[in-house]
């Protein structure tokens, strides 16, 4: 083992088999760690979205009611939404797969694009949240070290996630269980303590609400609550993440994942529309440096001490320092469906094939990288201002529910003859696309200039990028599918008594992928430049596993099938022309890896070997998709010559 293996295992743990039973049960989470991983983005939303729901009001805080009732409202329709979507796309994809699936093609392009830039703003505004939350308890004076601190726990949490998903959730959970339970404590003492106010609060608001609207018009108190109600939209995001990961829930999924959504919508409702009950019942007011829930729960705790010693203050500081490291969890939740958006958007082609490529530790490594680099970069942009990033993040959250639910409208509508049930699921999805479009307009139109425009701007960035990388993927696949119709009719049928292998003598080895253009360009290639050299000819293919297969059985199956299938063509070929030849296939998460373990078996059986491979070159296409072909070529090529063997690369123009 090289030390270079020795380190990535000591860090980020030992590799697993992608094709063990025990390795499919071991990552699978069961509802509750689905919870903890999935749910906690939603749940610390409410660290920050009912500060920014509340503070919209101004002094007309009597609208807090409304506000509430409708912030506990909307959390369960747009889950009852996202459990229609877990129904209907039991392997996952969220609304990226609603909208391609429902809508369209592009549609999907959107709606992935949205996700993928609001799961970064998702780990940048809860990292940045969290370490506001911490401040809160410290000197004004250190308010420098603020993002430094943010963007090390962003390489942390790239570790960790890197480690493994339930890795990560349970290293995390006793964070998350701390908030909930003193969270729920607070709020439950809270509202308690002024009980004797609560039957007040409605028709208090109510009469407050018509005095209002005689004195400033209804449409002045109707835009102001929901302006107020829209800038509060981050108090929802989080809840398509469960949709987006529903391949790696434990069977049986569907329910896994409604139970799931259950647990996030009861928990987030009860302390969202909670805090901004106790922001009203307790009179709380914005200070400087302070967020409004530290001011509230300070205002709780006041004057709580055991014996004659105060306790509040280090109580204070434990709930805070939860609410900080919930935050944490939160930015996880981005760690784990971002990469997963990604990974679909990959396997259909609008993204680099590589991001659905997995790791020694079955997760998508290079989507993980992806967030963390993209998120410091959110961060050090922003300098880690929450009011700028819940700007940003808002808008995509609320594009990607427009378009699931509109998606979910046309699906009913289209299907209303065979599912029975359809109009009350209409009705619901109906009512969450209005209210979700509604946020959307508003939320862009009211902070389009304070920097709104920034985001659709980078999604929009997202999107063409997409577009791009699919017309290149679309381009070569058209021109490999060529290659492979020229030998089409070759190596088609076995030989049934075909030359024997001499391992002494010398060998060609080639590595191959599923393109059978470019293998068999190779091998002509060599025959024609070193005739009557080799005497064996050996074929190695890696079949990948990644993201798109791995999650379902039957998908890798017929995947090893096809991979063994190709290989034969080769065989055939020699054997039919008198040539010895054998084959050597193996599948893993790392191709290069896999390459490097058969040439150690592959020079013990022949000796005298010279390994061949073709490097695929694109007429009139840039070098970011030579890149996307011949990467592994490359790696390899390094690899085996620093193992001392000698790699010829053979270049195939198309």
């Amino acid at each position: 083992m090289s030390t270079f293996t020795k380190v990535r295992n000591f860090l980020l743990g030992p590799p697993r088999d992608p094709f063990s039973r025990h390795t499919q049960k071991h990552i699978a989470l069961v509802a509750f760690l689905a919870w903890v991983g999935l749910g906690a983005d939603g749940l610390s939303s409410s660290c920050y979205g009912p500060q920014e729901a509340f503070l919209a009001l101004g002094t007309h805080t009597s609208l807090g009611i409304y506000l509430a009732l409708a912030t506990a409202f909307t959390v369960f329709i747009i889950s009852l939404a996202y459990t229609q979507v877990i129904e209907l796309f039991p392997n996952g994809g969220g609304g990226y797969r609603v909208a391609s699936s429902l809508i369209g093609p592009y549609a999907g392009l959107v709606s992935g694009a949205a996700l993928i830039v609001d799961y970064v703003l998702t780990i940048a505004i809860s990292v940045a949240s969290g370490i506001d939350a911490l401040f809160s308890l410290l000197p004004p004076h250190m308010l420098h070290m603020k993002l430094p601190i943010e963007c090390l726990l962003i390489c942390l949490l790239v570790l960790l996630n890197l480690r493994g998903v339930k890795e990560s959730i349970k290293i995390l959970m006793p964070i998350f269980m701390g908030f909930v339970i003193t969270h729920a404590l607070l709020i439950v003492y809270g509202i308690a303590m002024h009980a004797h106010g609560l039957p007040a609060l409605i028709p208090h608001a109510i009469n407050e609400t018509h005095k209002m609207t005689e004195a400033m018009g209804a449409v002045f108190v109707a835009s102001l609550f929901l302006k107020a109600f829209s800038l509060g939209g981050g108090t929802y995001t989080g809840l398509e993440a469960v949709s987006n990961y529903v391949s790696t829930l434990a069977e049986p999924r569907v329910k896994t994942g409604k139970i799931t959504m259950l647990f996030i919508a009861v928990s987030l409702a009860f302390t969202a529309g909670g805090i901004i009950l106790l922001y009203l019942l307790w009179g709380s007011q914005y200070e400087e440096g302070q967020t409004l829930n530290a001011v509230v729960f300070r205002t709780i705790m006041q004057g709580w001490h055991i014996g004659h010693t105060q306790v509040a203050p280090a109580l204070l500081t434990l709930v805070l320092s939860l609410e900080a490291g919930l935050l944490l969890v939160a930015a996880n939740t981005g760690f784990l469906a971002g990469p997963a958006v990604l990974a679909n958007m990959a396997t259909d082609k609008w993204m680099p094939h590589f991001f659905s490529s997995l790791s020694s530790r079955l997760v998508t490594k290079n989507g993980i990288v992806l967030m963390g680099i993209s998120s410091l970069l959110v961060l050090l942009l922003t300098e880690g201002d929450v009011s700028v990033l819940v700007v940003l993040y808002s808008i995509n959250v609320f594009l990607t529910f427009s378009l699931s639910l509109l998606g979910l409208c046309k699906y009913w509508v289209t299907h209303r003859h065979e599912r029975a049930g359809w109009f009350l699921k209409l009705i619901s999805s109906g009512l969450g696309l209005v209210v979700c479009a509604s946020i959307l307009v508003i939320t862009t139109v009211e902070k389009f200039f304070a920097g709104g425009w920034l985001t659709l701007l980078i999604t929009s960035g997202v999107i063409a990028l997409g577009a791009w990388i699919r017309v290149s993927y679309g381009k070569v696949a058209h021109k490999l599918a060529l290659a492979d119709e020229l030998f089409a009719e070759a190596g088609q049928k076995p030989v049934s008594d075909p030359p024997a292998l001499d391992p002494m003598q010398q060998t060609a080895v080639f590595l191959v992928s599923d393109c059978i253009g470019s293998g068999m360009h190779a091998l002509l290639w060599v025959l024609r430049l070193f005739p009557g050299v080799y005497k064996n000819f050996v074929f190695v293919s890696v079949g990948e596993v990644d993201s798109g297969n791995f999650a379902e059985k039957e998908h890798w199956q017929a995947m090893r099938r096809d991979f063994k299938h190709t290989i034969k063509h080769y065989v055939n070929y020699c054997h039919a022309r008198g040539m010895a030849a054998t084959s050597y296939v193996a599948f893993g998460t790392d191709v290069v890896e896999k390459v490097s373990e058969l040439t150690e078996k592959i020079t013990k059986d022949f000796p005298k070997v010279v390994f061949f491979a073709s490097k695929l070159i694109f007429q009139n296409e840039n070098m970011f998709t030579q890149f996307l072909y011949n990467q592994n070529g490359y790696i390899l090529q390094r690899r085996l010559h620093n193992q001392g063997y000698n790699m010829i690369i053979l270049p195939m123009r198309m």
